[in-house]
């Protein structure tokens, strides 16, 4: 089973962090003032979870199943969902599974790659095999929006990811790569789905969110980058508790 920890009373949210990241992530909010049973996991592959999937295409819904399998072990029917980056993908997987009051995204979307995003997977996919050190220092900075206010939190990005295993990374960009477009039953259901985002995160738009989700909620970040959990982390916090 995926490695897990939790805190707190009350409504329960389950956090789901992003690729190369553990639930560590969520250190840098004070979860503990939201007044809720609070369910943090660590992904197949990341942080101190195993990754046991041995099938040749490599799969969200995987990772959705086996963070089910938490739930039904916490005999959790209703919850939250908040999802940074990949976390938001399985999270969606999961609302397919099994029924979900609410899905946050955190610098994340509901649509499947193009096709210059699913050649840029494969090339780290690979990549990671021969300089998967390499990839992580290059490819963490460009996460934040402004990467030289964030030096010490880079390094110790860095410094975790680099624990991970080259099938792991590999396994997740490439599970991220074949992942379902949702984006219909996002649109259908707008009250289910929220999402929050940097203006300032290159890997998602600003532009493409407020085109394709037109009719949804999105608060946008005019100081953020894909990270911002911690580049805006009390306006982040503030909507965790308005939307949660």
């Amino acid at each position: 089973m995926l490695h897990y920890r939790f805190f707190g009373e009350g409504e329960t949210l389950v956090f789901l962090h992003g690729f190369l990241e553990s639930s560590t992530m969520w250190s840098y909010l004070p979860l503990n003032e939201l007044n809720a049973h609070c369910v943090l996991v660590d992904l197949p592959g990341h942080g101190q979870s195993p990754l046991t999937d041995s099938v040749e295409i490599p799969s969200i819904r995987f990772m959705a199943l086996q963070v089910l399998e938490i739930l039904k072990e916490l005999n959790i029917t209703q919850f939250t969902l908040v999802g940074h980056s990949l976390g938001a993908y399985v999270g969606l997987e999961l609302c397919q599974l099994t029924p979900c009051q609410k899905l946050i995204f955190l610098n994340s979307n509901c649509w499947s790659d193009d096709e210059q995003k699913r050649r840029d997977r494969l090339r780290v996919a690979d990549l990671v095999y021969s300089s998967k050190k390499h990839f992580i220092r290059e490819a963490i900075p460009g996460l934040f929006g402004r990467p030289n206010d964030f030096q010490a939190e880079i390094k110790q990005l860095i410094a975790e990811a680099n624990h991970m295993n080259a099938d792991a990374i590999a396994y997740a960009a490439l599970a991220m790569r074949e992942r379902t477009d949702y984006t219909e039953e996002v649109l259908a259901n707008p009250k289910k789905y929220v999402f929050i985002h940097g203006e300032l995160d290159t890997l998602v738009s600003s532009e493409q969110m407020r085109s394709r989700l037109s009719s949804i909620r999105v608060y946008f970040l005019p100081n953020a980058g894909h990270m911002s959990h911690m580049e805006s982390r009390e306006e982040v916090f503030e909507l965790l508790k308005k939307e949660s």
